[in-house]
């Protein structure tokens, strides 16, 4: 099986505000090989506050799926909380693999960065 059950995200942050078309957000970038499709489970962990762990995706057997932060609600409608910095727990069924990719716009020279999450063994 290729990919890993759990995956870590330890920099994260949604802009409060955005310039121009592009809508700054972020995204978990998803791909699931395996035959399975994957239940995963996203928990936000915070420097101030008690982690949110009520958010689910999918993502379906040899796909691909881009979960945007700043359009997920976990299973009480709360959004991920903009302007604060967190961290992420990824959590699946199945084994899959993890990226993580911010488009910032808070500039004009918007910048775009993308890493590997932390595979936990």
């Amino acid at each position: 099986m290729i990919g890993k059950i759990t995956w870590l995200i330890p920099d994260g942050f949604l802009p409060p505000k955005s310039t121009g078309e592009q809508i700054s957000h972020e995204a978990v970038c998803v791909l699931n090989v395996g035959n399975e499709d994957a239940d995963i489970r996203l928990t936000f962990y915070f420097e101030d506050r008690e982690p949110m762990d009520r958010f689910r995706a999918a993502c379906h057997a040899r796909r691909t799926h881009h979960i945007r932060l700043d359009r997920l609600k976990d299973s009480e409608g709360n959004p991920v909380p903009i302007g604060v910095p967190y961290a992420i727990e990824v959590a699946s069924s199945v084994p899959i693999i993890v990226q993580h990719s911010r488009l910032d716009t808070t500039q004009e020279a918007l910048a775009l960065f993308t890493t590997m999450a932390y595979p936990v063994e």
